[in-house]
């Protein structure tokens, strides 16, 4: 199992085993060496932050963000005694990195670590519905002191608005028959519980669509629901900003995610930060005067290996992508 995955589980929590997605290539992005300082923005079950001070050994410091109370309390368990002072932990989302880094004592780092996607821990919580192997309510949030439960959406979203959400966050071919079903249903009875929604998705649309490839048909409801209920997309692209306003010169930001809409939006943002000027092609100068703030190290960005998805299924999706701080 992963420590970030974009599948399901049908583990307890307390059987889970996290093994973090392409570990060797994150840290060779990463380069973390004695005395650097690092953030991992979405701590999970701690695999990378553990290879980040292990490899920062002596005194590499490393802040680890979590908007899952429940992910910051493993890990200040798992590795709290054993890195002491070096490891820093605070429950917030990485959109609100700009504020809660240097309030950390993380005003520059020399690299920041973004692995998107759920934890198997996540997963395997029978209380927030995220898979629906598992099950429970559907509450989706990553921290449920905030927004509202995807549960509540299904319940108060028209066909429209549903079929707009299932589109745009999950690229359901079938949304609009989808959305219509939930409607319908909740006329008698509301969708609550993952093990629900899996079903009526399932009952309304083909398991063998183009492009599902032996997923449960429910697969893109859940994501498009997740990311929604959590603004994923618009967190992803501030808390991205600002882990390059953090990194020093030389400084390294590395991210992986799991599905094409956070590819695409990790993959514009590297490539704007790449070019700098922000003129229109046709401009004949620039004055903008916006200069390239990173070099890219994976153009086109890292897959995981045959034998590591051969060893670990839950790391096919992966796609890791990595840059390098420049003086400007």
């Amino acid at each position: 199992m992963t420590d970030r995955s974009r599948d399901d589980s049908v583990e307890d929590a307390a059987s889970v085993r996290h093994i973090p997605v392409m570990a060797d290539e994150v840290i060779e992005a990463m380069a973390p060496r004695a005395g650097t300082t690092h953030v991992d923005t979405t701590l999970g079950g701690g695999g990378h932050a553990e290879r980040i001070l292990e490899s920062s050994s002596p005194d590499g410091r490393l802040l680890g963000l979590d908007a899952d109370g429940a992910a910051i309390a493993r890990v200040r368990d798992r590795l709290g005694s054993r890195f002491g002072e070096r490891l820093t932990l605070r429950q917030a989302n990485f959109r609100e990195l700009a504020a809660v880094a240097p309030e950390a004592g993380f005003g520059e780092v020399d690299g920041c670590l973004f692995d998107l996607g759920l934890s198997s821990f996540q997963l395997a919580d029978e209380d927030r519905g995220f898979g629906f192997r598992t099950g429970g309510p559907l509450d989706m949030r990553f921290d449920t002191e905030r927004g509202i439960a995807a549960a509540e959406l299904l319940a108060t979203l028209d066909r429209d608005e549903l079929t707009a959400l299932f589109r745009r966050y999950g690229e359901e071919p079938f949304a609009g028959r989808i959305a219509r079903a939930i409607v319908e249903t909740r006329r008698t009875v509301p969708v609550r519980t993952a093990e629900e929604l899996a079903a009526l998705v399932a009952r309304v649309a083909p398991s063998r669509a183009p492009g599902r490839r032996r997923v449960h048909p429910a697969t893109r409801v859940f994501q498009a629901l997740r990311i929604a209920v959590n603004e994923e997309l618009e967190a992803l692209e501030a808390g991205l900003a600002a882990a390059v306003d953090l990194l020093r010169p030389g400084g390294r930001l590395a991210v992986l995610s799991y599905h094409s809409l956070e590819d695409r939006i990790v993959k514009r943002f590297l490539q704007a930060e790449r070019r700098g000027c922000t003129c229109p092609p046709e401009a004949p100068v620039c004055v903008c005067g916006r200069q390239p703030r990173l070099r890219l190290l994976t153009p086109k960005g890292l897959v995981p290996s045959a034998a590591e998805v051969a060893a670990n299924p839950r790391a096919r999706s992966a796609r890791l992508r990595a840059a390098e701080r420049l003086a400007a």
